[in-house]
């Protein structure tokens, strides 16, 4: 893992939601970090998504909100293609505990009409928006609020203009041996026409996001922009389609990106419930090590024939049970057999060994359980609680104790299946010796 790549931060949010800070550890005499006492440090990578309902629906829209807070959502985005949307807001931010950005495309009174209803951010696509001067009014507006933009190039919006094609052309022979050579060189020209209005009006509280439904474009535009922008990225890709592809599609760029240093925050996007977008979007950075873990870690055992006990409905069960009543972040391993699960569940808190419908449980390395398969869940779930228990009132630490399990006796309590193996290695023995 590299280093964040520091940008200029900005902020999301009020007192009473909040403050957001996104990006960070630019010092104050760079050229566009004005207004700064001194360098912030990056924030943690902020987690995004937007409701999937209408927003002039309040009361829906409401609820789809305090949802995604409750999975984790740092920042909730709504759509305001028209003014009962927008009028909507004032009701919606009222009854919210999230910063709220407004998403604008095609009209710049929608961008006011949020602006004065008390909205923390706006999202806009300035080439949709064909008059300057509008533009304009919109930069001024949130120059006023203090609330900051969004600057997006994506893919499916960009619009070649005939006063840019000799920028486009210059950046075209720099990409050249790259293969999104020639969309790079667009969107690189694209930004700078865009940034160019916004430092004009002395505006630079300015997020960048270049998406692509192509998980490679995304890598290499953002990778670019981080090299010519100080301004902090939000990642992601776009349409990227329904959860099954579009979890790897959004993870091998972000989390490409995100490995490098860069990327200030996110928004996995699918065609779906958008609470999954959230989700996962922890889950990638948990495992980044770029947010600290809220809740239990999970390792479980994958396909494998040595299994005698039905795992993977009881992973299941575990899994729902532990995001249900476990807050703080243990490791927690369930394993199906006693071949690999001792070694790759060495600094588990809790683990389980499973055999011949049993299973031995351990917490932080000590045996203290063996239940038939039908007590396995229960009993689990009974030791992370009193383990959960015990760190909350100092008396055990996370990953205090190195876990060094000595694995079962293959033949003794849970007979987990190594005699088949030794018979099999014997007739094999006795067939080689007869083929000679």
């Amino acid at each position: 893992m590299k280093p964040r790549n520091p940008t200029r931060p900005i902020f999301v949010g009020d007192e009473r939601t909040g403050i957001v800070q996104i990006g960070g550890g630019i010092a104050p005499d760079h050229a566009l970090a004005k207004g700064l006492s001194g360098p912030t440090q990056p924030a943690p990578v902020s987690v995004q998504t937007m409701t999937a309902g209408y927003t002039h629906d309040i009361d829906k829209c409401v609820a789809e909100i305090h949802k995604l807070t409750a999975a984790g959502a740092d920042i909730v985005r709504v759509a305001v293609p028209e003014k009962k949307d927008t009028e909507a807001l004032g009701e919606i931010i009222s009854q919210t505990s999230v910063p709220i950005v407004a998403d604008v495309h095609f009209h710049f009174k929608r961008a006011l009409e949020a602006i004065e209803a008390g909205v923390h951010k706006i999202r806009l696509n300035p080439g949709n928006i064909n008059d300057r001067k509008q533009v304009e009014a919109v930069i001024d507006a949130c120059k006023d609020r203090g609330i900051p933009i969004r600057v997006g190039v994506n893919e499916g919006s960009i619009i070649e203009r005939k006063d840019k094609q000799a920028r486009a052309k210059e950046l075209g022979a720099v990409f050249s041996d790259q293969k999104h050579g020639y969309m790079l060189s667009i969107m690189i020209a694209k930004l700078e026409e865009y940034l160019d209005i916004f430092y004009e009006r002395d505006f630079y509280d300015i997020a960048i996001s270049a998406k692509s439904m192509d998980a490679t474009v995304v890598i290499d535009a953002y990778t670019e922009i981080a090299k010519r922008f100080p301004h902090p990225l939000h990642l992601g890709v776009t349409h990227a389609g329904p959860k099954e592809t579009g979890c790897i599609r959004s993870v091998v760029a972000l989390g490409s990106l995100l490995s490098q240093g860069i990327g200030d925050t996110i928004r996995i996007s699918y065609a779906n419930d958008p609470i999954y977008e959230v989700e996962d979007g922890l889950e990638l950075l948990y495992s980044l090590g770029l947010r600290e873990r809220i809740g239990a870690e999970l390792i479980a055992c994958p396909t494998c024939g040595r299994i005698q006990v039905d795992l993977f409905s009881l992973v299941q069960e575990v899994n729902k049970k532990l995001e249900d009543e476990i807050e703080v972040p243990m490791k927690v391993a369930v394993m199906g057999c006693v071949v690999n699960g001792p070694g790759e569940a060495e600094g588990a808190d809790v683990a389980v060994f499973a055999g011949d419908r049993k299973g031995i449980i351990y917490v932080q390395g000590e045996k203290v359980a063996t239940v038939g398969e039908e007590e396995i869940l229960d009993r689990l779930l009974s030791e992370c609680k009193a383990f959960q228990d015990k760190v909350r009132r100092g008396e055990a630490k996370l990953g205090e104790k190195k876990v060094d399990i000595v694995p079962p006796d293959p033949m003794g309590e849970l007979g987990s299946g190594w005699e088949k193996m030794a018979a099999a290695r014997m007739g094999h023995t006795e067939l080689t010796i007869e083929g000679r």
